[in-house]
């Protein structure tokens, strides 16, 4: 049942190794003008998935009482401490913040995006990975272009994607009569729009806390219920 999110967890390892290889190889220019052109793209798959919204009240409801609850619990702040406990304890030398930067940035990127979501839901309820395997190439290929900048980092975020993805592969059978089209729908389009603002963090434009707004991607299972 997990096999798409394992086969997704070894992607994101694999592409890691070939970026810090590369990483050695390209200078930072070119490694940072790449890495804004990923972000660009990143920006682009956010956008089009948070077009597809069909309740945009429960998408504006959604983010606001998720990132209350977000703040609540400070779960970018958890992150981030998580990010620097690993960083005290295996990074040796390299430019301070970068192996927290590269594990929470990757993190993020990999896991509150529409097909980490759809993908993990159709592993559980069909049994079918395709939707992960999908997700694996794009991974693979975004992890080779971050660990080439960020460092090793984005390999401790395969990590997480086995969790989250996991956890909601092993308990979509438990959630299927909740999982309705509508509902399935609504939470591709927060997922996307957290995906929107990773991408403009990820430009420098802005410094939002992306993790406090995550528990918003739950909450159309709750709302759209409520509604009808």
């Amino acid at each position: 049942m997990l096999t798409g999110s394992l086969v997704n967890a070894l992607g994101i390892l694999g592409g890691c190794v070939v970026g810090l290889l590369l990483g050695k190889l390209i200078p930072e220019h070119l490694a940072d003008a790449v890495t804004k052109a990923v972000a660009l793209c990143v920006l682009y798959i956010g956008v089009s998935g948070m077009l597809a919204d069909e309740n945009t009240l429960v998408m504006i409801l959604s983010m606001v009482i998720g990132t209350v609850l977000g703040e609540l619990l400070r779960l970018d702040d958890g992150l981030h401490a998580l990010g620097d406990a690993i960083e005290r304890r295996f990074a040796k030398g390299g430019r301070s913040g970068r192996l927290s930067e590269g594990f929470v940035t990757a993190s993020l990127l990999f896991c509150v995006g529409a097909m980490a979501i759809a993908g993990a839901l159709e592993s559980g309820l069909t049994g079918n990975h395709t939707t992960l395997y999908a997700k694996t190439v794009l991974d693979t290929v975004s992890s080779a272009v971050y660990a080439s900048t960020l460092g090793v980092g984005v390999a401790l975020s395969a990590l997480p994607v086995l969790l989250y993805q996991g956890g909601i592969t092993l308990c979509a059978s438990l959630l299927a009569p909740l999982l309705t089209d509508p509902v399935i729908a609504e939470m591709k389009a927060v997922g996307s729009l957290l995906i929107v603002a990773l991408s403009l963090n990820m430009l420098g434009l802005t410094k939002i806390k992306v993790m406090n707004s995550v528990p918003a991607v739950f909450l159309p299972l709750l709302l759209l219920r409520l509604f009808d």
